[in-house]
């Protein structure tokens, strides 16, 4: 991986210089426009719609549009004057609750990866911050904007998880949330059987991309000269007489699923794999005994 900011955590008077690390990536097929015929890239002009000629980089501005139609165009020294920190720095604005913190809000994930000579300060705050198992709400500067963030930890490192602005969340206006719809105690009763049917440990592993692989395979066909198989198509089910029916055949269903994978665990060879051993946090490495965190109380209004 490549570091693509460097900054420091400012937590009070402490700093810890870091690197940050985009910590996913998107795997999907990447494709480019051609033409059809003998497969040239397709390129695209910049041209102006007022004047029709063509305009280079150096000639662009950013330009606001107005309801009316009317363009603000906005120069470099426009934005030089805005309140935007240039100083690289995290600041640990406060520490909340792990479940206070809609997942709606999340938008990017970072890995923060310590300096040398910040690896001290960088073990200390990371172990405080898993014991206490809250997560600090920080705020950043990155590419240009300036962004909420959380920072958690995960298989020793810090995790920037920038936020979403609470006025950039949508609030769910849908009709059916206004009417008055009634759930008989049968149907409550159905379904939540259908989820405890279906209760599991989360293993991403699991899970793969279908359209993914079947795509690769397209093209790996091509590449080869070969015929692409078609998929066999699945038979449509019949729909259920109503909802409590289709609620009872989902439960069906869904145990015999379980069965067939309980099944084929059982039949695998080999005792099943030992979790790695818990890290252990710098309190636990000098052997003092943790006291028990203290609730905190929440403020009302």
């Amino acid at each position: 991986m490549r570091s693509i900011w460097k900054g420091a955590i400012s937590f009070g008077l402490v700093t810890i210089p870091v690197k940050l690390y985009s910590a996913t990536e998107q795997r999907d097929v990447a494709f480019h426009q051609v033409h059809r015929e003998d497969g040239g890239r397709i390129k695209y002009k910049r041209v102006c719609t007022v004047d029709g000629e063509e305009v280079s980089y150096s000639d662009i501005a950013k330009g606001y549009e107005l309801p009316s139609g009317e363009m603000v165009i906005l120069t470099d020294e426009d934005f030089a004057d805005l309140p935007l920190s240039s100083s690289r720095r995290i600041d640990v604005l406060q520490f909340v609750e792990r479940e206070e913190v809609d997942p709606i809000y999340f938008a990017k994930s970072y890995y923060l990866e310590p300096d040398a000579q910040g690896a001290k300060p960088y073990v200390l705050l990371r172990d405080a911050l898993e014991s206490s198992g809250q997560v600090a709400i920080v705020k950043v500067a990155l590419r240009q904007r300036e962004s909420l963030a959380t920072l958690r930890v995960r298989e020793g490192v810090f995790v920037l998880e920038t936020m979403l602005w609470p006025d950039e969340v949508r609030a769910p206006e849908f009709p059916f949330l206004e009417e008055d719809i009634e759930v008989r105690k049968q149907e409550l009763t159905m379904a939540t059987s259908l989820i405890e049917s279906m209760e599991g440990d989360f293993d991403p592993g699991e899970y793969k991309d279908a359209y993914r692989e079947a795509l690769q395979a397209v093209i790996d066909a091509k590449v080869e000269g070969r015929e692409v198989a078609r998929p066999a198509e699945e038979g449509a089910e019949e729909p259920a007489a109503d909802l409590l029916s289709a609620l009872r055949a989902s439960v069906e269903a869904a145990k015999k699923t379980r069965g067939e994978k309980t099944g084929k665990a059982a039949s695998g060879k080999g005792a099943p794999a030992k979790k790695p051993a818990a890290r252990k946090t710098a309190s636990s490495k000098s052997g003092e005994k943790k006291e028990p965190a203290k609730s905190r109380s929440r403020k009302t209004a």
